[in-house]
């Protein structure tokens, strides 16, 4: 404690001196300074008070008062680097500056010399409940890892005063080598010792992971990975502030900005010089160059059966095409084109993926983490492809109840034509003036299908009216002369000629003749063309609509 009243009684003699000395002038600036003097001469007497009462409170409550009374020290060291900064802004001849530099001169290095033993104050403290943190648990446990936490952060804070210190006294102009070589010693130190942390924590990381996956409901392991994945962050964080003040020193910490960089930690592009990027090219190469020499007849071994294998698996996947090919052409076979084609696709696209697997399974990669990534990208494409997904589902049905083929002649969603290529997804469709149509599978199920060609047989409906004057019995004649002589219309089912309406202005026959499907067009154009021909020849009228106009004109 005595240490700490010293250095209470240095910074108030400051103080002091600094108040009397800013009140010297009353320009804007150094009213300034005044203020911030006054500011400083009223915490430390607050500090000094605090000192004071340490001795008499109870032992429970003492280091709380301590923690207080070095927090207030931190932000009365911040307001005393304000002041120099503020100096270093006046005129080199102002008296105001001269006589702050001087005083500062004197009485920074002291604060330095004081921080560092302070610095080891905090590092006896934390060696203190460190021991103590062993036999706690519990509350008490996290109590003491939380004040722990809390020193390690007021060290930190300790060695960048110290870097402040530094900044004002070159600011001023002041000699800083007294002072710079001990922090350089204390920060490397430091240094040293967080990157320690950080790999005994990170190896222990590593351990604890490989017994979790074992054992994942181990509730031991469990806080304990996570308990040493806690520290890893906090000594990043730590490691990352030193780091930073050595930089700013102009110190080499190269070393653990590439070890923060190996550990995962976001550098900023400051960071990031010359020299580290050559060091890690550097390393790698060797690295590069190590990997090979050890590992390059296993990696040749590995490389010739990872293309073997692939080959073979190819020459399987293509006699596994042909063999599925084969099996859906055999006689009794009735397969759609569309199912033939996936039952083609998917067998050679399941033996080549065996393959594959089999191949990367040679490099000596796990198979299991990779087979999970694929399950988990499956389900993000699945969500992105809805639509796509109701088309797949809709090309299912239609494989499964075959509502038409490929060259087929349907009626689909609005469109017909002949189809010329089916999959899961859409039907490509010929229309009969050769334009090309795909229409989406879900349009197709989701709407009425008509498969013209589906039948080997159809009937071709036509109408014909004959005057209320003509003779009905010799047009019926000559219909059924006409359809009983045309050589693709079938005898069986016999064919239908009925007189079936009375129109406005003729009498209408039903004639349906049965064809073949694929005769349908001829069989229409022919028989609708020959009537009119025979019609005329037997005087018989084909009626079509007339309209009489009478015009009444009136006389005058």
């Amino acid at each position: 404690m005595k240490k700490v009243v010293g250095f209470a009684h240095v910074l108030l003699l400051l103080c002091v001196s600094l108040t009397a000395v800013a009140q010297f002038d009353g320009s804007p600036e150094k009213a300034d300074l005044e203020e911030l003097v006054q500011r400083l001469d009223l915490g430390m007497a607050e500090i000094k008070a605090l000192d004071g009462q340490l001795a008499s409170v109870p032992e429970m409550d003492r280091e709380a008062l301590m923690y207080r009374r070095d927090e207030r020290g931190l932000s009365l060291l911040k307001e005393l680097d304000q002041v120099a900064r503020g100096t270093a802004k006046l005129s080199e001849d102002d008296p105001l500056r001269q006589e702050l530099t001087r005083r500062l001169g004197e009485d920074l290095a002291g604060v330095a010399d004081w921080i560092f033993r302070w610095t080891g104050e905090l590092n006896r403290r934390i060696a203190q409940f460190s021991s103590e943190l062993e036999s706690a648990s519990g509350t008490s446990r996290l109590a003491v890892e939380a004040y722990i936490y809390s020193l390690e952060n007021l060290r930190i804070q300790s060695y960048q005063a110290v870097g402040n210190v530094i900044d004002g006294r070159k600011a001023l102009g002041l000699p800083v080598l007294e002072i710079l070589p001990t922090l350089q010693e204390h920060l490397y130190l430091y240094a040293e010792t967080l990157a320690g942390r950080l790999e005994f924590s990170a190896t222990a990381v590593v351990g604890l992971q490989k017994k979790l996956s074992a054992d994942p409901q181990n509730a031991e392991l469990v806080a304990a990975e996570k308990s040493f994945t806690g520290n890893h962050a906090q000594d990043l964080q730590r490691l990352e502030a030193i780091s930073e003040l050595l930089g700013s020193l102009d110190l080499d910490n190269s070393v653990y900005k590439e070890l923060l960089l190996q550990h995962g930690q976001k550098l900023s592009v400051r960071d990031i010089d010359s020299d580290l990027i050559e060091k890690h090219l550097r390393e790698g190469w060797t690295d590069l160059q190590t990997t090979l020499a050890d590992r390059a007849p296993d990696m040749v071994f590995r490389l010739l059966i990872l293309f073997i294998v692939l080959w073979v698996f190819r020459a399987l996947s293509r006699a596994t095409r042909r063999a599925v090919i084969a099996a859906c052409k055999r006689p009794g076979v009735n397969m759609s084109t569309l199912l033939e084609k996936m039952l083609v696709s998917v067998s050679g696209a399941a033996v080549m993926a065996i393959g594959i697997m089999v191949a990367i399974s040679q490099l000596g990669i796990s198979l299991g983490p990779m087979l999970a990534g694929l399950g988990v990208a499956g389900f993000i494409v699945g969500f992105a492809l809805q639509d796509t997904l109701g088309n797949f589902a809709a090309g299912a049905m239609i494989l499964l109840y075959r509502p038409y083929d490929v060259d087929d002649v349907v009626e689909v969603a609005g469109a017909s034509g002949l189809v010329k290529k089916m999959n899961l997804v859409s039907t490509t469709i010929t229309t009969f003036d050769n334009q090309t149509l795909v229409v989406p599978n879900s349009k197709i199920w989701g709407d009425v299908i008509k498969n013209v060609t589906a039948q080997n047989t159809r009937r071709v409906d036509l109408q014909f009216g004959i005057g209320y004057g003509d003779d009905i019995e010799k047009a019926e004649h000559v219909l059924r002369d006409i359809i009983s002589g045309h050589e693709l219309v079938l005898k069986s089912p016999e064919p239908t000629i009925k007189l079936h309406t009375l129109g406005d202005s003729s009498v209408n026959f039903v004639v349906r003749p049965w064809v073949n499907t694929s005769d349908y067009w001829n069989v229409y154009w022919d028989v609708t063309r020959e009537v009119k021909i025979r019609f005329d020849k037997e005087g018989i009228s084909i009626p079509f609509p007339q309209q009489d106009v009478h015009i009444y004109q009136q006389s005058v």
